[in-house]
């Protein structure tokens, strides 16, 4: 049995990048000791690596260390589909775009390369209008480099999994990619509303 069903991965490393640049959040999974510790952290894509920064008194940080093992999870739009949109007789399933990574940590003690890699991540993170620029003078910014550990992870696996309809016919593949557009956009709405 192949699983998952071909038609559910994608191995164009470019769409696994656009992922990773348009849905930058990832859920960083380090192991010691059989259990796992997991962080969420915005990562930055740069020719094959990931650059991130955690603070030093999150006990993940001791992990991402030289050499040390890691897996990565981003995950895109995701949502229920029901068969009432399709125009042929179809089960309910649930769509969505992940990327799985594997790789290896690499940490990077010098306080000037963290300082501009902070800076960096702003741009990358305020883009495109960049109403916020982080200033390298700003006193604020040089009083927590102790607090923070900037690594980058070389990239050993990519695994990308969009499962999106793609074994359906052409309409119902369309209706299923309207769906996955106007559910994330409603469901935030609804879930905003519900919790403020």
């Amino acid at each position: 049995m192949n699983y998952p069903p071909q038609h559910h991965q994608d191995n164009d490393n470019n769409h696994m990048v656009e992922v990773i640049k348009t849905y930058p959040l990832a859920t960083v999974i380090s192991v010691h000791n059989n259990q796992p510790l997991i962080t969420h952290l915005p990562l930055m894509y740069d020719d094959g690596k990931l650059i991130g920064h955690i603070d030093i008194n999150n006990p993940q940080a001791q992990l991402l260390k030289e050499g040390n093992d890691v897996t990565l999870i981003f995950s895109g739009p995701e949502c229920y589909i029901s068969p009432s949109i399709y125009s042929t007789t179809q089960l309910p399933t649930w769509n969505y775009i992940k990327v799985h990574l594997k790789g290896k940590v690499d940490t990077n003690p010098d306080k000037m390369a963290l300082k501009q890699s902070l800076i960096t991540m702003t741009e990358f993170l305020e883009a495109p209008e960049h109403r916020y620029i982080l200033n390298p003078k700003n006193p604020r910014l040089d009083k927590n480099l102790d607090y923070i550990v900037m690594f980058e992870i070389a990239i050993t696996h990519w695994e990308g999994k969009f499962k999106l309809s793609q074994d359906k016919k052409p309409t119902d593949i369309a209706a299923a990619r309207e769906e996955l557009v106007r559910s994330n956009q409603e469901s935030i709405k609804q879930f905003l509303n519900n919790i403020f």
